[in-house]
């Protein structure tokens, strides 16, 4: 039997259902249960014995098990709501060629209940959502005392690794700091990248210097200002591996300093995916804001391989940021640390991978060092196997995690807002002392994401967050929330055709060769339509129509549009009663043109 229809007395009306409010934490827990661990055994697989010449070890496929106590008795008897995870494994003996496969017994792994809770110890915990700095690269502005001229840096935020920080200086000079470490011309890195371009004149300096020229020659032509040029004068490194070497010596002061060395140095800095990982978010981020097209980063997204630097990408970041220091407009506004476009939320998934992956990597070292004392005749995958670090791992993060709580169980209410919270704190995130009035404040992006009313007074204070309540987290992690579709040009096609019967022309309909097959201001129906496809228009201007259709935008697609407040006075054929209406684009709430408006709030 249905429930009755809930009356509605709002003078908006309702477009959006109410999804279910813990959706965030139990998608994410079933993420981390069928793809999160999955990535974990590729990141280490396979294990092979210090030499490489003996065994390795693969883990194959993995399944959980049904819990062995309800979540009712693991309340009673003071338990922990628990599955055991079990893997199938192949060690393969080189020295015999002997392959051998068998199932092993991980350990005993916290589940989460229908409720979106953990039972642990008979206790019912809450893992708490993190909202982070997105991995990615940004670019920042620093203002000259002297001139008053801009000067971008850029910063590349890996999820894990090294960082990588380009500044100009009021001479015109790029520098990078790799992981803190001390400045070096831009120019050094380049050449120790040995970068395709750069192939013949790895030991002639003037070749380098103009193949270098040429490859920024586009960007790098403002008369005023010679970045490359500039650079290149401060680079005292005439050849490539002189630049390794002093790359060498900056990143890693005191060691004795070898080609070799710096060669693998750089390597794994940046290269090798066990010591750097860009994240599927940050390969998005940083192809996004480097203006690559959409389909294309989607498509490269899913590449594990991408999820490391490729060479290309820092002549991109140094492209870009010239780019951005010679053109010197308003619109060329720095990128916004506490922009939601720029923060994502750790739910409890990835929180949880990031605790397994350090129990494997300890797991990994015990593996390594049975590996060498075993005996090739009688060694077996659980002989080499020893789980503890990993439930070790995830036990610690349960037990004193700051973001493992106990629920707040006041009410319902209480219980629901505890699950849908936020926190910028905990590891991996802000500290209180640290965190400044800006990241506490709240932000135009925060609109119909994240409660600007709900947060605790105190030191907490613009630290802990909500989920608004038609909020929801997208596969990135960024928060989306809906809004309703304007139309204001429209393509005439078979299948939108219905939609258009009814709607008002605002400009004249005009064919391939720019004859008027319609005229202004006429109200399309069946007849006009088909004229329309018999004289193949494609697309029409018409009135701004607002639909029912409803798309969920994050912050920085948001920034992208015109967006009419959800009161803008309606029609009953739904189009604006007023020519301009109250709007906001990127921050700025104005009184906007209708035909400027892409959406419209819910």
């Amino acid at each position: 039997m249905r429930a009755p229809a809930r009356p509605s007395y709002g003078r908006i009306p309702n477009l959006v259902e109410l999804k279910d409010l813990i959706a965030t934490q139990i998608e994410s827990f079933h993420w981390f249960k069928s793809d999160g661990l999955r990535e974990l055994f590729d990141e280490i697989n396979p294990i092979t014995d210090y030499t490489g010449k003996n065994f390795e070890l693969k883990f194959l496929d993995y399944e959980f098990g049904q819990p062995k106590f309800s979540v009712e008795e693991c309340r009673n008897r003071d338990m922990t709501y628990a599955a055991p995870l079990r893997i199938r494994t192949r060690l393969t003996i080189k020295e015999t060629g002997e392959i051998k496969e068998s199932e092993v017994y991980m350990g005993d792994f916290a589940m989460m209940t229908d409720q979106g809770t953990f039972i642990v110890n008979g206790t019912e915990r809450v893992v708490v959502s993190q909202l982070v700095r997105s991995p990615g690269v940004y670019f920042t502005a620093a203002e000259d005392p002297n001139t008053g001229r801009k000067l971008f840096g850029a910063k590349l935020i890996p999820n894990r690794g090294a960082w990588l920080e380009i500044e100009t200086s009021a001479k015109d000079l790029l520098t990078v700091k790799i992981d803190r470490k001390r400045k070096v011309p831009v120019t050094v890195l380049l050449k120790a990248l040995e970068l395709p371009q750069l192939k013949g004149t790895e030991s002639d300096r003037e070749a380098q210097k103009r193949a270098l020229m040429e490859m920024f020659a586009d960007v790098d032509n403002n008369p005023d200002h010679h970045y490359m040029e500039s650079t290149l004068d401060k680079d005292t490194t005439t050849k490539t591996e002189e630049a390794l070497l002093e790359l060498y010596r900056r990143v890693r002061p005191g060691d004795p300093p070898s080609v070799d060395n710096a060669r693998n140095l750089l390597q794994s800095l940046f290269f090798n995916p066990r010591r750097f990982d860009l994240g599927r978010v940050g390969r998005y981020k940083v192809d996004k804001r480097l203006g690559r097209d959409e389909e294309d980063i989607l498509a490269r997204v899913r590449q594990r391989e991408l999820r490391i630097l490729e060479k290309g990408d820092f002549i991109a970041f140094l492209r870009k940021l010239i780019e951005l220091n010679n053109a010197q407009r308003e619109k060329q506004i720095p990128d916004d640390i506490d922009h939601l476009g720029n923060r994502r939320v750790r739910a409890v998934g990835e929180l949880l991978q990031n605790q397994f992956r350090m129990g494997l990597i300890r797991m990994e070292r015990i593996i390594k060092e049975r590996m060498t004392i075993s005996d090739p005749h009688t060694v077996t995958s659980a002989s080499l196997i020893n789980a503890r670090p990993v439930v070790a791992a995830i036990k610690e993060f349960f037990g004193s995690s700051q973001l493992s709580q106990f629920m707040d169980q006041h009410n319902p209410l209480s219980e629901l807002t505890h699950k849908r919270r936020l926190s910028a704190l905990g590891p991996g995130g802000l500290s209180r002392e640290r965190a400044g009035f800006d990241v506490r404040d709240v932000h135009h992006s925060h609109y119909g994401r994240i409660c600007p009313i709900e947060t605790p007074e105190g030191p907490n204070i613009g630290l802990i967050g909500n989920l608004a309540t038609y909020a929801k987290v997208n596969e990135f992690g960024f928060i989306e929330t809906p809004f309703r579709r304007v139309y204001n040009r429209v393509s005439v096609n078979q299948e939108f055709a219905p939609k258009l019967i009814g709607r008002t022309l605002r400009r004249a309909a005009v064919d391939a060769k720019g004859a008027e097959v319609l005229a202004a201001h006429e109200v399309l129906d069946d007849k006009a339509i088909q004229k329309l496809l018999k004289a193949h228009v494609t697309s029409v201007d018409i009135v701004p129509w607002v639909s029912t259709e409803v798309e969920y935008l994050s912050a920085d697609e948001e920034d992208m549009f015109g967006i009419a407040q959800a009161n803008a006075a309606l029609t009953p054929e739904s189009n604006f009663v007023e020519a301009r209406v109250p709007a906001r684009a990127r921050g700025d709430f104005k009184i906007e043109e209708i035909q400027n408006i892409q959406y419209m709030d819910v």
